[in-house]
């Protein structure tokens, strides 16, 4: 069980550092505390693994339309989504958000890539059919 929560923890801190680092490079991000970044970060990963697929799959013709970059609306509005629930977390506008979306998702790249997962503790399927 721990082997499976070491690369959720990792990702939730990546985030957190991302979001972090983005607070201080734009002026319109502003935590209130280390909780409200911790919860944010929480917050919007789950945002970005639940409700982001749902609205790509209901904006697919513009997203197509405009050849992907509506994606990046997209994550703009997952951040303005998570500042509207968290208390301590402020977004001063659309497009703060838009370009800290793609400064956060950049640097989340850049960290995850640092790390190496393709260790031991790296999530595989299992060979044997039994997921229990």
């Amino acid at each position: 069980m721990l082997n499976s929560l070491a690369p959720f923890l990792l990702h939730w801190a990546i985030t957190a550092l991302s979001l972090w680092v983005a607070s201080y490079i734009f002026r319109g991000l502003k935590f209130e505390s280390t909780g409200s970044l911790v919860i944010s970060a929480l917050l919007l990963g789950f945002a970005n693994a639940v409700v982001k697929p749902l609205l790509i799959i209901l904006t697919l013709p513009l997203t197509l339309l405009t050849f992907g970059l509506f994606l990046l609306v997209i994550n703009a509005l997952m951040i303005l989504l998570v500042s509207a629930l968290v208390r301590g977390f402020r977004v001063s506008g659309f497009w703060t958000a838009l370009f800290a979306s793609i400064f956060i998702s950049l640097l989340s790249v850049f960290l995850g890539a640092l790390v190496d997962t393709s260790g031991p503790d790296a999530i595989q399927m299992p060979s044997s059919g039994n997921w229990l």
